[in-house]
């Protein structure tokens, strides 16, 4: 497990500002926080090599893209050795369909959430991509009727302890 990497104020202050607008530019980020730019382009280049910021990522709308079906997969693999799990993982994260894959206790192994273009696109993802590989013992379905955003990981006024 990653370990966690002491945050003072202005480096919370920081991030708080970049997860909820990841463009702000560096002379607006620093005269929000108060310090100066190169201070400001400093922390954040620490706080992207520390693994803090993991990236910044463009969010499309899979039903304008032709994919409005979106289902979650649970799926059970048997053997569950670790020779299996990494290819595994690497196929599914490698299907365009493929939104994010979790890796699980309990009685399914894998959760992965995928979007496509209907049912047919579905079940041929499922009989063609899962199914159809010798160390899947099971696969549930569930559709997704509607989903919604969190809020940021860091709410207004957070205090590390």
């Amino acid at each position: 497990m990653a370990e966690s990497v002491v945050l003072d104020p202005v480096d919370l202050h920081l991030l708080r500002l970049l997860q909820n607008d990841a463009r702000i530019t560096y002379r607006d980020l620093a005269a929000q926080v108060g310090v100066a730019p190169s201070t400001c382009l400093d922390r954040v280049t620490r706080l992207r090599r520390s693994g803090v910021i993991l990236g910044h990522r463009l969010r499309l709308d899979p039903a304008k893209l032709g994919r409005g079906l979106q289902a979650l997969l649970s799926v059970q693999v048997r053997p569950h050795r670790r020779e299996l799990v990494g290819p595994f993982v690497e196929r599914i994260r490698a299907l365009p369909e493929a939104r994010t894959v979790f890796h699980l206790t309990g009685p399914d192994d894998y959760l992965v959430h995928v979007a496509v273009a209907d049912m047919a696109d579905l079940q041929r993802l499922v009989l063609d991509e899962f199914t159809a590989r010798r160390e899947v013992a099971r696969v549930e379905t569930r559709l997704i009727f509607q989903q919604w955003e969190c809020g940021p990981l860091l709410p207004p006024g957070h205090a590390q302890s």
